[in-house]
């Protein structure tokens, strides 16, 4: 390997060794980011991070607002209810009407700690709903701390990557494994989290009449809610409206996040919706663990309670207003994040216009949106091989291998975090890396 990097080849070496770290490409993330961080404090050359999937925008103000009045008023004292507060429930269900055209009753709109406990509390409670049904399958690739907590509960799990399955060919694949009849429920995110494919209406349609078939939950987590910028979806109560399962089975949990669509991630809102269906169906076997053989009764005063006793009282307020302003049409909150497919659309041309390539680049025969994250891959390396060098360019990120994706080539990138005024270091680094492995 050359030596003449943009970091310098001694001072990363160093670092390495200190940390301990046997392989860089096979890092956690959070051991990528202190490396980075070292490697940084000591020569104050900025990185470009794109390791770390967490917002790079200021969070919403109205929701700030919010708060702080709620504070004020001495809510900080008071326990709110455990499937939360009135105002956040019936905005939530709105919410969920104006901009997915999905009907929800506010009973089942249940605000959580982040949508990461809503995951939590689906897995806990949807594999205890039948005693044959306890496997919880993963279409990936998808956000690697999902099977991270089934793993934590003792849930089995089976996965498959979708690379090669979109389209018609998701239904060969995907009736196979849930005829087998073990599978409680079934997770993927749309947009997706690390590949931001989005899955079709075919794709959704197909998840959802086999959902239906097979009497599986699905989980669908939209995190990056209507952040498909192909589409306007920015306007409440008109079309296009956020793809969603919910259209073709009533067997659905929607997990939506406040981290990333409102710059909200600190204050760990999310919002976890039931459907009327399975807010109310009984499941005699639930009374293993639960007082309660109602889904609804058991993921609120069973899990949910036991998990958190209800989301913070303050936050739960800041998001009510913000989802109030939203759904008025008083607050544009795509505006806003649309800076994150912006920034993409240019960084991927650094990229592909320097040898590297798109790993994930086809929603079926449509090309992929630009967004949140991207994937890239560069001939003649492995996904992990190729973050091992790129360290010593100033360019970090992680290997897609960690999110279930058999497409070990390729790295995930995410462009919250580069400024654009990184944005000529960039492209100075790719076109030393390209200069020193010519393709």
């Amino acid at each position: 390997m050359k030596k003449d990097t943009p970091i310098p080849y001694d001072v990363v070496n160093k670092h390495i060794e200190n940390l301990k770290i046997d392989n860089v490409g096979k890092a956690s993330i959070r051991e990528i980011k202190r490396l980075v961080d070292n490697v940084e404090e000591e020569t104050g050359q900025r990185y470009i991070r794109m390791e770390m999937g967490i917002p790079g925008l200021p969070p919403c103000d109205i929701g700030v607002k919010a708060e702080i009045n709620a504070l004020n008023q001495g809510l900080a004292a008071l326990y709110p209810d455990i499937d939360g507060i009135k105002p956040l429930k019936k905005e939530i269900s709105r919410f969920v009407k104006l901009f997915a055209d999905t009907d929800v009753d506010p009973l089942g709109c249940i605000p959580t700690v982040g949508s990461l406990q809503a995951s939590f509390a689906s897995f806990m409670t949807c594999s205890r709903m039948y005693k044959e049904k306890d496997t919880v399958l993963f279409i990936d690739p998808g956000f690697p701390v999902h099977k991270q907590q089934c793993n934590v509960l003792g849930i089995p799990t089976e996965s498959f990557d979708v690379y090669n399955y979109r389209g018609e060919k998701l239904r060969e694949k995907l009736e196979p494994i849930l005829a087998k009849g073990n599978i409680c429920a079934l997770l993927y995110s749309n947009p997706n989290n690390p590949a931001w494919i989005c899955f079709t209406e075919t794709e959704l349609q197909i998840i959802g009449e086999l959902a239906e078939k097979y009497n599986v939950i699905v989980l669908e987590d939209l995190a990056y809610f209507a952040m498909d910028f192909r589409k306007d979806i920015s306007k409440p109560g008109e079309p296009p409206y956020q793809a969603t399962v919910a259209k073709y089975t009533d067997n659905y949990i929607l997990l939506i996040s406040s981290s990333k669509a409102f710059s909200y991630a600190g204050q760990r809102i999310g919002m976890m919706v039931l459907s009327d269906k399975l807010f109310e169906i009984t499941a005699p076997d639930l009374k293993r663990y639960y007082a309660f053989d109602n889904l609804g009764k058991a993921m609120v005063f069973g899990t949910i309670y036991a998990l958190s006793a209800g989301a913070t009282h303050s936050a739960q307020y800041g998001l009510a207003a913000i989802l109030k302003e939203v759904n008025d049409g008083n607050y544009d909150f795509i505006e806003v994040v649309k800076e994150y497919g912006e920034k993409a659309k240019i960084m991927k041309k650094m990229f592909t216009d320097n040898g590297f390539e798109i790993v994930y680049n086809k929603d079926e025969d449509q090309p992929l949106a630009d967004g949140f994250y991207f994937t890239i891959s560069y001939p003649g390396f492995t996904g992990e091989e190729l973050i091992e060098r790129l360290v010593y360019y100033g360019i970090s990120a992680i290997s897609l291998a960690i999110t279930g994706s058999e497409r070990t080539e390729g790295l995930r990138a995410c462009v919250s975090l580069v400024g654009r005024d990184q944005f000529p270091d960039l492209k100075q680094r790719v076109e030393k890396f390209n200069e020193h492995h010519p393709v």
